[in-house]
């Protein structure tokens, strides 16, 4: 698209002023000069002119530049910034994540042995039992008999309820409380018969009645644990307890 550029009449004055006064007696060839002469200058003050119009341009164009670097570097900062906070997240995601995990573990059940038979038991359940079994084993009878009241309530369905209803039972023997320590034997004998601790459980009810002075029901009871339970060693202890209570 063509500029045109209106040329002050100042320049045009400017470039009329150059022609001398005298120009009116110049001959034919002198006079095309003259016009030749004076179209150049005008051409050249076109020109000027038409550079000084076109500067604006260029310096807005510049400035637009300036700011668009201005605005990258702008961006640049944000998208290194956001870079960073993703890189965070994903740190504190992952640590979070491997957390989640170490307590999962920590609740899974784990695989323990009792009497000879492989049991899952769960983390909290196997603790409550260790610590039962702590005070049991430090002298603490009655802290103990609460642990295993506990312990027994909490999990009824544990492979340790066998072991923690004898190991009540004799928190209770070493207290005197001779009718919790039966009722604790018994409950073992009546659920877990087969149970290795049985003829033991059998073998203290007995001692029970003959704390109690109630030797009828202590030569009973040591006679059920023959019979019950003949080739177990409370069974042979049994034989030489009967024969001390003729």
């Amino acid at each position: 698209m063509k500029r045109f550029f209106l040329i002050p009449l100042t320049a045009l004055s400017i470039g009329m002023s150059a022609i001398p006064a005298y120009a009116g007696i110049f001959d034919d060839s002198e006079a095309r000069k003259a016009i030749l002469d004076l179209r150049t200058r005008l051409t050249a003050v076109s020109e000027q002119l038409a550079t000084k119009a076109d500067k604006p341009v260029i310096l807005e164009q510049i400035n637009q530049m300036d700011a668009l670097r201005e605005e990258i570097a702008k961006l640049r900062g944000q998208v290194e910034l956001l870079s960073n906070e993703v890189n965070d997240n994903q740190r504190r995601q992952k640590d979070f994540y491997a957390d989640l995990d170490n307590r999962l573990r920590k609740l899974e059940p784990r695989k323990v042995v009792v009497d000879g038979k492989e049991a899952q038991v769960d983390q909290g359940e196997q603790k409550s039992y260790d610590t039962a079994v702590a005070a049991f084993q430090s002298g603490d009878y009655a802290g103990a008999a609460n642990a295993l009241q506990t312990f027994i309530r909490t999990y009824p369905h544990s492979a340790h309820v066998p072991h923690a209803r004898y190991s009540l039972g004799i928190a209770y023997y070493a207290q005197k409380n001779y009718k919790n320590a039966i009722a604790s034997f018994q409950a073992l004998i009546k659920a877990n018969p087969d149970n290795a601790k049985a003829p033991d459980a059998m073998l203290n009810i007995a001692s029970c009645y003959s704390e109690q002075k109630d030797n009828a029901s202590a030569k009973k009871m040591l006679q059920r644990l023959r019979t019950e339970y003949p080739d177990s060693t409370a069974a042979k202890t049994a034989i030489d307890r009967l024969s001390a209570l003729k």
